[in-house]
């Protein structure tokens, strides 16, 4: 397993043409670019890719962009426990038959996490 880092969404971009990952975490207020518009981005270009919202901001709006989007999963950090983060990655990779997993963490820590 192989866990890749990106400051900005230009970057993000870059590192998921590279490495084609099977699972992102996103959060919604990048450097650059919204975590929504990206995740359209990246599913436009590889649609199998799994990408977990994970936000602060909780929002009705929010929601409803990342569901257009195709996000897979929409998670608040406020409420969301580590353990039910877990279920979800491990029903995800169980439900791919993913082996050598590859994953993007989009989250950015800008003071607001």
């Amino acid at each position: 397993m192989e866990i890749v880092e990106a400051a900005d969404g230009v970057e993000a971009m870059q590192k998921i043409n590279s490495y084609h990952p099977d699972l992102i975490f996103m959060d919604i207020r990048l450097p650059g670019e919204t975590g929504l518009k990206l995740t359209q981005k990246i599913k436009r270009v590889l649609p199998q890719t799994n990408i977990i919202i994970l936000t602060n901001y909780d929002l009705p709006e929010y929601r409803e962009a990342a569901s257009k989007f195709a996000a897979n999963h929409f998670l608040s950090k406020g409420v969301t426990t580590g353990d039910q983060i877990s279920t979800i990655v491990e029903s995800i990779i169980a439900h791919a038959g993913i082996h050598e997993k590859n994953l993007v963490n989009e989250n950015i820590q800008n003071g607001e996490a």
